[in-house]
């Protein structure tokens, strides 16, 4: 049965997590200094402190040398990270989703003997998905990774076995840090959508690969927020036939099923951004004192607050549910649970609360809440971006509608064919 019960070990790691975000990475991330400035790079010290807890590779199983945490257990983590710092609550949860991914249940033995023990030992190991989607709305990087143009990334196989890339992406999460790339390239051009797609691996040092400069440090106008990437380029790439993963022309992460899990880790780290920012209006409004009390105490104030911390909380339960249902995929099968998109709908639902939680908890700030040495503008900003993507799209919003709400023109269009969400128009529910 659904348990709201947490075990010990998800206590200790949720408590671990949060006693460093107080003390290590609060008094960084929101230092007036760090805030004021448009420029905010990524907090690479303290990444690297939480890669030295095991925070990189917490979801890869213990026999790789992880800590085997499941999807609740990630999403618990990933909000305590997000509460203090979304950029290292994203580049954290990017590399431990795909690293379990890839050496858990995509790699061969001799891929895994070949990769995962440099992934394992170096602290700064990071992983980067580079490629396309063609049907599949998932991926870190709240903007989704489309080739320059429309373009996909190219990848032939020469006559000795070796493979050659092309192509380039103006947005990659993770590029920068970086040192295995996981590209989806298609090596079929007479097909098209998932079909004809393959998946390779490609060191960041690899010759022909050339990955550009965050965005935030070359002094561009800024456009991302969140984490940390850069714009990566293919030219005459060779990679050894033995990095190919799975099939040639069918990559197995082309259909978006095995990236659709890290949607509610996504929106994990939304839920951390919102509990920033109300924990934050909640301290200020204890302290902040008008007509004589303090504001709290105000029925205007305290409304806004309650309304937030609803928000937030249905928010959690979505998450955990739609976390614990992934965990658990019986509980479907035997009815305990609908046969719904709970990890579109916790995602969809919290992107729409963040937004919402951040706006009032800066209202209870005043005219503080815009100033830029202060956390509510950046907490803003971050929610805004939650719903100006596909973490909150109408598209997503139409994947949670009842089959019989489809037209039947649309129904027959979709049958057998894959949606934005990984899922064929028949086995969307």
């Amino acid at each position: 049965m659904y348990d709201l019960h947490l075990t010990p070990e998800q206590l200790e790691f949720r408590d671990t997590v949060r006693d460093f975000v107080e003390n290590e990475i609060k008094p960084v991330a929101l230092h007036p200094d760090r805030l004021q400035p448009f420029e905010k790079p990524l907090l690479t010290e303290l990444v690297d402190k939480a890669s030295q807890m095991g925070l990189r590779t917490f979801a890869l199983s213990e026999d790789a040398g992880g800590a085997g945490a499941d999807d609740l257990t990630s999403c618990i983590v990933l909000e305590e990270l997000a509460a203090g710092e979304v950029d290292i609550a994203t580049v954290l949860g990017h590399t431990s989703f795909l690293g379990h991914v890839l050496f858990d249940q995509l790699l061969s033995a001799e891929q895994r003997a070949r990769f995962l023990p440099k992934f394992a030992e170096d602290d700064r190991y990071h992983l980067a998905f580079a490629g396309r989607e063609p049907n599949a709305g998932a991926g870190w990087s709240y903007h989704r990774a489309l080739a320059e143009g429309g373009a996909e990334l190219s990848a032939k196989r020469q006559t000795e076995g070796n493979w050659v890339i092309n192509g380039s992406l103006p947005f990659v999460a993770n590029a920068p840090i970086a040192k295995l790339l996981v590209v989806q390239a298609r090596s079929d051009p007479k097909k098209t959508g998932a079909n004809g797609m393959s998946m390779l691996l490609v060191p960041s040092d690899a010759k022909g690969l050339t990955i550009g400069n965050p965005p935030k440090a070359t002094g561009e106008a800024v456009r991302w927020h969140q984490g940390t990437g850069a714009s990566v380029t293919f030219k005459d790439c060779r990679v050894p036939g033995d990095h190919l993963v799975g099939k040639e022309g069918q990559s197995p992460l082309a259909d978006g099923t095995l990236l659709a899990r890290s949607v509610t880790q996504m929106a994990a780290i939304n839920l951390g951004l919102g509990r920033a920012a109300y924990d934050a209006a909640v301290d200020y409004a204890k302290i902040r004192r008008q007509g004589g009390r303090n504001i709290i105490e105000h029925q205007a104030i305290g409304s806004k607050l309650a309304d937030c911390a609803i928000k937030l909380e249905l928010a959690r339960n979505m998450i955990w549910k739609a976390a614990w249902a992934a965990d658990h995929p019986d509980a479907v099968s035997d009815r305990s649970l609908p046969e719904l998109p709970l990890h579109t709908m916790a995602r969809v639902y919290t992107a729409r609360a963040v937004n919402e939680v951040t706006l009032l908890s800066a209202e209870c700030f005043g005219a503080m809440g815009v100033m830029r040495d202060m956390p509510l503008q950046k907490y803003v900003h971050d929610g805004r971006n939650t719903c100006t993507t596909d973490s909150y799209s109408r598209t997503r919003m139409r994947l949670t509608m009842p089959p019989n709400s489809q037209s039947r023109r649309r129904s027959r269009a979709t049958s057998g064919r894959l949606l934005p969400n990984g899922l064929t128009g028949d086995e969307r529910w």
